[in-house]
């Protein structure tokens, strides 16, 4: 049975987890291939790989260059806006240094400036100042390169906005793992943005009710992984007793929540417990469907065509995504 086509706007693909090191420790062998290989077998045959740091962006952009479907971000996360003003040179040296990772990978892999934007839930890893200090110029190279932005914003709405209206020039992009409230959403989507919907946008009922709010038209779908699962302990979670109860989506169960165990125990095939993937970009879909009463289909394909027509003037192509069992042959370098 067909499986919907999902785009995965949030990846981190290049943390160790899916190498099989957890804190420095080798606890498996690398399992990346299968984790590439299930998210295929989800539907979920585009990623978008997460740029949080100027090495992460580098990292993601040469796992971009070697697989067919990926695609990368460049910037710095507002929790390492202190990077910035460490790095010899200090900010304007960064920028530079991201400027030129732009210039060479834009129109090929580099498809978003980010992720950058504002975090004040986590203070403690970057004072507001030095993140109000160093998102503005981010915004500066979405500018002169017309690109969309990968944008974070946390408890910060009023100085997130401010920002960016401040900025003075037309932005577009979205506004990933949105947790703030429906109003907040619907200001967000007024000025032009798109916003993106994982696990940590579905934990309350609160947080449910807000995605109810929001047009499809206006969401796109991530995974965030390796976090941001949705947990049993998750408001979301009963939503997906569908997929495990109802035989005729039993194909998309397998693939949605494979089977998985704790890293000690790894074995070739099974995922890891803790660890969400991108093929659980589907659970994702699943449930906003049921929450606006339409079809998984639907989602899946407004959500596609919401995210290509952000990112395809950038270089995203459907065409190039690896889609479903029949197609996972296709893999290989990226094609220029």
């Amino acid at each position: 049975m067909a499986v919907p086509r999902l785009i995965d706007i949030g990846s981190n693909l290049g943390d160790p987890v899916f190498r099989g090191s957890y804190h420095g420790k080798q606890s498996h062998p690398d399992d990346f291939a299968d984790i590439l290989g299930r998210a295929r077998r989800a539907g979920v045959g585009i990623q978008m790989l997460t740029g949080d740091c100027l090495e992460g962006s580098k990292e993601v952009l040469a796992l971009a260059q070697q697989h067919r479907g990926l695609y990368a971000t460049i910037g710095c996360h507002p929790c390492r806006a202190t990077e910035m003003d460490k790095f010899p040179g200090g900010p304007e040296a960064y920028i530079a240094e991201l400027d030129k990772l732009i210039v060479e990978n834009k129109g090929k892999r580099a498809v978003a400036v980010g992720e950058c934007g504002l975090d004040y839930d986590r203070l403690f890893l970057a004072p507001k100042e030095a993140q109000l200090r160093n998102f503005p110029p981010q915004l500066g190279l979405a500018s002169r390169h017309d690109l969309p932005l990968f944008l974070h914003s946390r408890n910060c709405h009023t100085d997130f906005v401010s920002t960016l209206k401040a900025h003075g020039k037309p932005l577009r992009g979205v506004v990933h793992s949105h947790t703030g409230t429906a109003e907040e959403a619907l200001e967000l989507i007024e000025m032009g943005f798109f916003i993106g919907i994982n696990g940590c946008s579905l934990k309350t009922e609160e947080n449910l009710e807000v995605v109810k709010r929001i047009p499809l038209d206006s969401l796109m779908v991530e995974s965030d992984c390796p976090w941001c699962a949705i947990r049993p302990s998750s408001a979301a979670y009963k939503h997906l007793s569908g997929l495990v109860d109802k035989p005729d989506v039993a194909h998309l169960k397998e693939r949605y929540m494979p089977a998985d165990v704790k890293k000690e125990k790894w074995t070739q095939g099974k995922a890891v417990k803790g660890r969400n993937e991108p093929c659980c970009t589907g659970q994702v879909a699943w449930v906003i469907s049921k929450l606006k009463g339409v079809s998984l289909e639907e989602v899946a394909e407004t959500t596609r065509r919401n995210t290509l027509a952000l990112f395809g003037p950038a270089g995203m192509s459907e065409a190039d995504g690896v889609w479903g069992d029949e197609e996972e042959k296709g893999d290989g370098p990226a094609a220029e």
